[in-house]
């Protein structure tokens, strides 16, 4: 009684989501801001080509499903107890009706969680949001009307979204989902207008085909779209967008996060098939408790029997059938090449792209060409080339290559790898042979880092004045506990601890030509490791230091002791023996002198 109640009351609540949906005049085929869902290949996926996997972001500000109805029954009031947990004194219990989801179904929404969680962790999707949007959109695939590989055993359609009572959208796919090549309609058990599945659709049972009306292919582009633009949907803030990005309507967040809160709290499998039907829908066009032959487009009056011909009575005459006109065959449209169905490319997000030097960017520009309309296109040649003083390259070394869009419309550069210069360059995407213009994505390369340099074990060093340290210093770096090869480390011999400036007659190391050298830059290798060159004592005694730095912070410090050369003292010459005194030495030269003189003549 108290659920009927609900439903009455929610009848009036979301009247006015027909009014919203109205105002939706253009629809587009992509959420708000939505980013690119990844390649989907987990958990035994079939793996999606380049180029389709993502979508264009800023394109509109439509919704997953063109805002079409939706079921607005609400959740029992009472809590669905979870099997095979007993209450004392009560029986083993397997939940209330409403909680019981179909097995197919129940197996999607989990499949699609844990491939999900495996590739976009910090999305934290729960599988219980699957459900509560799965309800809302066709009553859990009518019920679970599903086959053995979860496609549904009819399709599910809702209304026409020609702007009567609801949204605009003009045909996007040739009427292949939906069957109506003039508007689309929303398809399939997630409910996505044809050309958002065509950006998000996925191959999550593997059997070669993007089906939107197949329950796996459904839950898991929904799930990735969900997680689009990098959404934390545990936070409450995340997890609203992302409901509205499906649907942007008040009422509609609010009766998802009723069944989203109401399958947390527990449910259960039933077979397929024998889902519990909604009723109410947001368009007011209830269906009250019978099953529907489609959740969203009611089911066509049956034809009334036949009178049978009363015996002897007079066969009525036969009315002539009228001629049958021959078929008229309409003229061939002319062919239009994709590219000049483009009018502008618009950019696909990719996040920051920013390596380190001679690493590789671990994302790709890409961009999507998209027409008049906003719809994708395919087949068109796009050229990315680098720009600015860099030697980043593409794969195989270029600085330019073409690439064509995929079904969704999008071109992905090939991998980007940065060279050895750092600092900013461009990469822009043109459209071969037009002059529309292009996107352009602003890349950074930076200095590989370290934030810790720790000295490999070793000795102090200690060497006298104009002698050679007998050992060498090797130095480790690495970066948030891991190895850092190919970081730049300066290291720069200084007088003290504070001192800034290298010393100018302490230690050093010696250049190609000799010359004393105080300050080195090197590399660490691949084990992230540097070995210093030779290391001489200079000239005065006393202690220095050998400071070592990197950019990310890392710095270690190496004491240097150079003593004073030992000195051998100095032995004076011996006497010569004969040898005169000083004071003998001016007699000895007079008498020299004298002897030296001529005599007188008699």
């Amino acid at each position: 009684m108290s659920a009927h109640l609900g439903r009455r009351l929610r009848r009036g609540a979301t009247s006015g989501a027909v009014v919203a949906a109205a105002v939706a005049a253009l629809a587009a085929s992509q959420a708000p801001e939505t980013v690119a869902p990844p390649t989907d290949n987990a958990g035994g996926d079939r793996s999606i080509g380049a180029g389709d996997t993502a979508s264009p972001s800023g394109s509109g500000g439509g919704s997953a499903t063109g805002d079409s109805p939706y079921y607005t029954d609400l959740p029992p009031l009472n809590t669905p107890n979870k099997p095979g947990a007993p209450t004392p004194n009560l029986p083993v219990t397997t939940g209330s009706a409403e909680a019981g989801i179909p097995a197919s179904v129940f197996a999607a929404y989990q499949r699609a969680e844990q491939s999900i969680r495996s590739t976009d962790p910090g999305c934290k999707l729960p599988w219980q949001l699957l459900a509560g949007i799965g309800k809302v959109e066709s009553g859990q695939a009518r019920g679970g009307r599903v086959d053995a590989d979860g496609t549904t055993l009819s399709p599910i359609l809702g209304p026409v979204l020609n702007g009567v009572g609801f949204a605009n959208i003009s045909d996007t796919d040739g009427g292949a989902y939906d069957g109506d090549s003039t508007h689309d309609r929303a398809v399939g058990p997630m409910q996505f207008i044809p050309s958002t599945w065509a950006v998000w659709g996925q191959d999550a049972n593997g059997d070669g085909k993007k089906d939107p009306n197949n329950i796996y292919d459904a839950a898991q582009a929904a799930g990735l779209y969900l997680c689009a633009n990098d959404r934390d949907l545990a936070l409450k803030a995340d997890l609203d967008r992302a409901i509205l990005s499906y649907n942007r309507s008040r009422e509609y967040l609010n009766t998802v996060l009723s069944w989203f809160e109401y399958y947390q709290r527990g449910t259960h499998q039933v077979p397929d098939g024998t889902g519990v039907l909604p009723a109410d829908r947001s368009d007011g066009r209830g269906q009250g408790n019978r099953p529907p032959t489609s959740p969203l487009v009611p089911s066509p009056t049956p034809p009334a029997p036949k009178p049978k011909p009363t015996p002897g009575a007079t066969k009525p005459p036969t009315v002539p059938k009228p001629p049958v006109k021959p078929p008229v065959t309409p003229p061939e449209k002319p062919t239009v090449p994709p590219t000049a169905k483009v009018t502008r490319l618009t950019t696909v997000a990719t996040g920051e792209l920013t390596t380190t030097t001679g690493s590789a960017f671990a994302k790709s520009p890409a961009v999507a060409a998209l027409d008049a309309s906003g719809g994708p296109v395919a087949g068109v040649a796009v050229r990315f080339e680098i720009t600015g003083g860099t030697d980043a390259r593409f794969t195989g070394g270029g600085t330019s290559a073409t690439v064509t869009t995929g079904s969704a419309g999008i071109a992905t550069a090939p991998a980007l790898r940065a060279g050895e210069k750092t600092g900013p360059f461009t990469i822009t995407a043109t459209v071969v042979g037009r002059t529309l213009d292009g996107v352009r994505f602003t890349a950074t390369v930076t200095e590989r880092r370290a934030d810790t340099l720790a000295r490999v074990a070793g000795d102090p060093l200690t060497a006298a004045t104009g002698a050679a340290y007998t050992q060498r210093v090797q130095v480790k770096a690495t970066d948030k506990g891991v190895l850092a090869p190919g970081v730049l480390v300066t290291a720069k011999i200084v007088d003290s601890p504070s001192g800034t400036e290298e010393s100018a007659a302490g230690p050093y190391f010696k250049d190609a030509a000799g010359a004393p050298l105080r300050t080195l830059v090197l590399t660490t290798d691949e084990n992230g490791l540097i070995s210093l060159p030779e290391l001489f004592a200079g000239a005065e005694a006393g202690t220095y230091v050998l400071r070592l730095t990197s950019p990310g912070g890392g710095s270690v410090e190496v004491g240097l002791t150079v003593t004073a050369a030992p000195t051998t003292p100095s032995t004076p010459d011996p006497t010569p023996s004969g040898s005169t005194s000083p004071s003998a030495s001016p007699s000895a030269s007079a008498s020299a002198s004298g002897s030296a003189s001529p005599s007188p003549s008699a």
